[in-house]
């Protein structure tokens, strides 16, 4: 990712599994813990954030692009973007303003090459993504499973045991 200027970590899973959730519970331990974190989550479908009928919708109806919608507490930047291509990782993050964020989290891009920890259930029958993943550093699972050793193996219902691994071997680079 040429343009992380920060540790970046991916959560990929299938749907359903549990990645907001998870995320949910985990962004709060980190913080406690001091880090100032980022997010990104990428969407299949389309989305508003902007209600029909609001002057904001109405503006970026007409073609403003972008709309910048701004109070005391809160500032959201709404960009059309062509619909021709999936969007990549890489240039949301040149566009993410970095510069005051200790870590980056990710929902989703789980096709793109960057660090990632894996959720997996099984009640959902799906199969692991690791072996076609080398980004794959750790699999948060809610039973066991025969992994590599290479493979850090973590309790997908321990969001402590999840944030300590992020803390002391993915921050300090120790998950080689």
């Amino acid at each position: 990712m040429q343009n992380a200027k920060i540790p970046v970590l991916g959560f990929a899973a299938f749907s359903g599994t549990g990645k907001t959730t998870l995320l949910s519970q985990l962004i709060p331990i980190l913080k406690s813990n001091g880090l100032r974190v980022g997010l990104i989550k990428h969407s299949h479908h389309d989305f508003e954030i902007d209600k029909p009928g609001k002057d904001s919708f109405r503006l970026r109806a007409a073609g403003a692009s972008p709309v910048m919608l701004i109070s005391k507490s809160r500032r959201a930047v709404i960009t059309e973007i062509t619909p021709e291509k999936e969007p990549r990782l890489d240039d949301q993050l040149k566009v993410l303003d970095q510069s005051e964020l200790d870590l980056i989290l990710v929902e989703g891009f789980r096709t793109e090459p960057f660090p990632k920890i894996e959720l997996h259930r099984a009640s959902l029958n799906k199969p692991l993504l690791y072996p076609d993943d080398p980004h794959i550093m750790a699999i948060a699972s809610d039973c066991a499973l025969e992994m590599p050793p290479k493979l850090v193996q973590l309790d997908i219902n321990q969001p402590e045991m999840i944030a300590a691994f992020i803390l002391n071997q993915f921050m300090r680079g120790n998950y080689d």
